[in-house]
Order: C-alpha cells, then structure tokens, then sequence
C-alpha cells in the first residue's frame, strides 16, 4: 500500500493537471464563441453562391469555364484535406482521418494516383504516415482564418485541375454541427456539378433550370464567380473546422476536468484509509506497549 506522502503527491499531481484542463476549457469556450460567429456569417454568402454556380454547371452560355468541364483520363484526383495544428481536441482529427483513409483506399483499389494538400499539421503527418505524395500545404492558421494564407496552397490543386493534370478535386474537412457534435465530410470541389453540389430543392423539383444574362460577357462573369466560388467554400471550409476545433476542445477540456475532479476524490478516500490506518496502528502499538509494562 503506498504511503500517505506518495498519496499526497498524486493527489497535488492531478489537482495541477486539472487546474491546466480547466483553463484549456475556459480558453477554448471563449475562442469556439469567435469562430462561430466567423463561420455562421460566412454561410449565407457560400450557400447562395453554391447555388448560383450550381445552377450555372447547367445553364447553356457561349462560354464553358474549366472548372464546369469534366476531365478523365488523368486517372488521378487531388485532396485538399483540413485539420487542426494542435492536438487536444478530442476525436475530431481521428474521425476526419478515418473519413480520409477510407476514400483513399476506394481510390486505391479503383487505380487512381492522389496528389494532396495538406491545411494543418496533423493532416500533414497523417498524409506522410501514408505516403501519399503532398504537393502544397500550409500549416500555423492561427485561431483566425486569413484566405490570403490558403490561397497559395490551393492554386496548385487549382491550377493541376485546369492542367487537365487531375480529373477531380476533392475537399475534406470536419463540418460544425453543434457544440457536441462535428462531422467529417468530403466534397467534390472541381469540376462544379449541380447534382453533387446540390441546387436549391424547390429549384430541383421545378423542372427547369435556371438562364442567365451576362454583363460584359459570359466569360468576364464566369471566370471572376467561380474564382470566388473556391475561395468561399475553402475559407468556408476551415471556419467550419476551426469552430469544430474549438469545440471538441472544450468538450474533451471539460471531460478532463471531471475525470480528474473524480480522481482526486478517489485518492481522497485512498488517503483517509491510509492515514486512519497508520493511526490506529499507532494506538495498538501504544496500548500493547502500556500493557506490557503494566
């Protein structure tokens, strides 16, 4: 049975342990409040130009942007794959990377070559783990997205997709849902298709699709809102992260904390008994003593 100093000890362990899990979990309450407001008001702006590009994927212009166009035979995608740079947030990087090893191994199986990017460090590790080859990454967001940070990564995707160097884009990144719960997702990014990005429900069971004037031209117009239409739903993307972020981190913060609150309860009553039992050890050992003597 260890002593009553060895239980001291652990017990002013766990009491710092949780002092720091506690402050972890105030920090991380007031960062999740930030990044929610950052992401719930860039949502209206991705969701009107995801339909508006949507319904553009099928309208009829003179002019077809390469991000409408399908491209095959390049037999390879591109991944463009989110997660956070620090550790400490739960089961929110595992659930995305399970997410992302399983596409991978459909693709593998399938044939196809993946060249990724990688927005945060522990994408970047998982990506390496794997060998799967990393032609961009960006890492050390901050608490704040900055799009003029993301950009020079995601050219590449960009540019290899244009290139006709990869048939597809695909982005992956962990949604919020609430405070408790995020949910990993991957999306197609490129080429824009109106089935998988989904127009508006009422636009779908209508029964006509949607034509367009162009001012200057089609081309002018096409080339600067699909240009904006990949900025939105990447810096969409890590906002969503970065609120999922902040929240699986308060959440496994405040388990933390309850877990050691009970543990130094525990080792409480570990103490008492221990040290109830040194001292009636004590009297028995004083009262044997008198009578011996007497």
């Amino acid at each position: 049975m260890p002593s009553t100093k060895e239980i001291r000890g652990k017990i002013k362990s766990v009491q710092n342990t949780r002092k720091i899990t506690k402050a972890m979990e105030m920090v991380a309450a007031s960062k999740m409040r930030k990044a929610q407001d950052r992401m719930f008001a860039a949502r209206p702006y991705g969701d009107k130009i995801r339909v508006i590009c949507s319904n553009l994927a099928e309208a009829n212009t003179e002019y077809k942007h390469p991000f409408l166009a399908k491209h095959e035979g390049a037999n390879k995608v591109g991944l463009i794959m989110v997660t956070t740079d620090k550790g400490l947030a739960g089961p929110l990087n595992t659930n995305i990377q399970r997410l992302v090893l399983q596409r991978i191994k459909d693709w593998n199986a399938e044939g196809v070559a993946i060249d990724a990017t990688a927005i945060g460090n522990k994408g970047l590790g998982f990506l390496t783990r794997l060998n799967v080859p990393v032609v961009s990454q960006v890492v050390q967001l901050g608490d704040h997205p900055n799009l003029d940070n993301l950009i020079g990564a995601i050219t590449v995707q960009i540019k290899a997709f244009m290139e006709g160097k990869v048939d597809s884009v695909h982005l992956a990144y962990s949604r919020f849902v609430n405070a408790m719960k995020q949910q990993p997702v991957i999306e197609q990014l490129l080429p824009l298709t109106a089935d998988r990005f989904g127009a508006a429900e009422t636009e779908t069971k209508s029964g006509y699709s949607w034509d367009y004037l162009y001012e200057p031209n089609a081309q002018t117009v096409l080339d600067e809102l699909l240009k904006r239409y990949v900025e939105a739903l990447i810096y969409q993307a890590v906002a969503e992260n970065m609120a999922s972020e902040q929240s699986a981190r308060m959440v496994a913060m405040k388990a933390a904390s309850d877990n050691a609150k009970k543990l130094i309860g525990e080792l409480q009553l570990v103490y008492n008994k221990t040290r109830q039992a040194g001292i009636t050890k004590e009297i028995t050992e004083i009262v044997g003593g008198a009578a011996a003597v007497s």
